[in-house]
């Protein structure tokens, strides 16, 4: 039933958390119904112990595929981005010309709604977050096992919260009783202890819930509601100037609200999230989940021109303008000191970059924001502290990117980083938009 993983040592944190889970879920599920024995009303019945036992199955079998199905097969980006017929060269053809992104870790095209995940090392289909819990990323194709294991795990521990309760009431009822009579002292403290804990557990898992399934309704992933914050964000600052917002080397980049394109409805939504249309897979923990094969292609409403792609840009994304430094230029310069005058020039290069990494953007009155930004100009980009105190972006609660398992190295590609072919092909598309 369960996937094998070969030996080996703990490297990290992350690879105590599938032993940690199973431990908490056999301290509630299993110590639990040990301990009933010794409490007032006694064990469960038969019958309350066949469908306690039965949900801590599904919770189990459903956490297994969490952990173990694959995120983001290997190679599915070639498998999934052509249509029949198509050759590998015309699929990344048409899908540039929609403005396809390029991931320079994998060196390969990146997919709609994929990012590539540090933790993984690949692009990840549709990827909501790498969580740590299950040492795999929640993505196209384990969004429906992730979600029936935290829908198992809850309605699990709200059954023993009852369980708990009853037997917690009967002891309180009868707190007047002789010592002798009443339960040992560590069976006392172990319910004690039980009912902390699972009060904590279910009181998160509940709320995770929530927000999943309502991810879910919307068909909008944790990272694109960071996008969506982020782009608002945007659009709000650049009312403040104009309508323009400054990036990386001074880039000029014109700012417009943009609508959310994924959202198409709440069952076609449900229907897409869960990989099927019949309802009662949706619950039962044998139930599967969206096909590989349908990972590059999404339906969108339509709100939005056909040109217009997700997400925004961003100008904290924008590759960085190298500055270049005259090579007419006579430079006075002795040799014999400094070495040759291409040395010199590469160490005025380093300067330069040094120089313009160290500047801040202008204030709003020292610019004008309806002029292009001359590449001769002493600027660099426009600052933006995040909730932490650090520089760039950060949504209400305070994530970044990277906290929610996203390599943002892999965000930022400038155009000498694409492989010359895949370069060509990106500029003779963007003649055709």
């Amino acid at each position: 039933m369960f996937g094998i993983r070969p030996p080996c040592p703990f490297t990290s944190l992350e690879d105590l958390a599938i032993p940690g889970v199973s431990i908490l879920i056999i301290f509630l599920a299993y110590t639990s119904q040990y301990l009933f024995y010794y409490i007032e009303p006694g064990p469960l019945t038969k019958t309350e112990a066949i469908w306690f036992n039965l949900f801590v199955l599904g919770m189990w079998w459903c956490y297994d595929r969490a952990c173990f199905v694959e995120a983001g097969p290997k190679g599915w980006v070639g498998k999934v981005i052509r249509d029949e017929g198509e050759s590998e060269n015309e699929a990344e053809d048409n899908l540039l010309k929609k403005g396809i992104r390029w991931c320079k870790k994998c060196d390969a095209v990146k997919p709609p709604r994929a990012h590539h995940c540090r933790k993984c090392g690949s692009c990840i289909p549709k990827m909501d977050h790498h969580c740590p819990w299950i040492a795999n990323c929640v993505s196209h194709t384990t969004y429906p096992h992730f979600l029936r294991f935290v829908l198992y795990a809850v309605v699990s521990m709200s059954i023993l919260t009852y369980h708990l309760f009853i037997r917690a009431s009967v002891l309180f009822s009868n707190r007047n009783l002789p010592a002798y009579l009443g339960p040992p002292t560590w069976a006392m403290a172990h319910l004690f202890v039980l009912i902390l804990v699972n009060s904590i557990t279910l009181f998160a898992l509940s709320i995770l819930l929530v927000r999943a399934t309502y991810s879910l309704a919307i068909n909008t992933t944790t990272i694109e509601s960071w996008e969506i914050e982020r782009h608002e964000a945007l659009v709000e600052r650049a009312r403040k100037t104009g309508g323009w917002v400054y990036g990386n080397g001074g880039q000029k980049m014109r700012v417009q609200h943009q609508e959310f394109p994924y959202d198409i409805g709440i069952w076609k939504n449900l229907v897409q999230g869960m990989g099927t249309t019949n309802v009662l897979a949706w619950f039962l923990p044998f139930g599967g989940g969206p096909s590989i094969d349908s990972a590059a292609h999404y339906a969108v409403n339509g709100f939005e021109d056909e040109g217009k792609v997700w997400p925004p840009p961003d100008p904290d994304k924008l590759p960085r303008v190298q500055r270049k430094v005259d090579e007419d230029v006579n430079v006075d310069v002795d040799v014999g000191d400094v070495g040759d005058v291409e040395a010199f020039r590469r160490r005025q290069r380093e300067d330069w970059s040094e120089r313009s990494r160290r500047t801040k953007a202008p204030l709003k009155d020292e610019r004008d924001n309806t002029t292009p930004v001359d590449e001769g100009d002493d600027y660099e980009s426009e600052f933006e502290e995040g909730i932490d105190g650090e520089e760039g972006w950060t949504n209400a609660e305070g994530d970044r990117l990277r906290d929610f398992g996203v390599d943002e190295d892999a965000e930022l590609v400038a155009e000498d980083e694409i492989p010359l072919g895949e370069l060509l092909r990106r500029r003779k598309a963007r003649a055709f938009i």
